[in-house]
């Protein structure tokens, strides 16, 4: 049986701009609510749902999003009785995949 997809919690985004600008908001957002505490007090507080939102639950989550982000397309995960390996995928074959569907 050869297979591609992960049984595992897909944590990437789009594109990795996309990524990147759901971790500035994130980390942002969780940074903000602490540092406003003195200003404005504990309502700061409600920025961290925000950032936990964004950062779709975590910051280590957000962080394993970011390697399968970049990873995504260049690695290809092949499992065959019972065995698994890792190889790089061929850029040409993928985009002449992608372009036929």
């Amino acid at each position: 049986m050869t297979g591609t997809k992960t049984d595992g919690p897909d944590f990437a985004s789009a594109s990795l701009a996309r990524h990147l600008a759901r971790g500035a908001v994130g980390f942002g957002a969780l940074v903000g609510s602490v540092a406003l505490i003195p200003a404005v007090g504990p309502v700061s507080l409600v920025l961290l749902p925000a950032g936990l939102v964004a950062l779709r639950g975590c910051p280590t989550c957000w962080a394993v999003g970011l390697a399968q982000t970049v990873s995504r397309g260049r690695l290809r995960r092949s499992c065959e009785d019972g065995r698994c390996t890792l190889t790089v995928a061929d850029r040409g074959k993928q985009h002449a995949e992608s372009v036929a569907s």
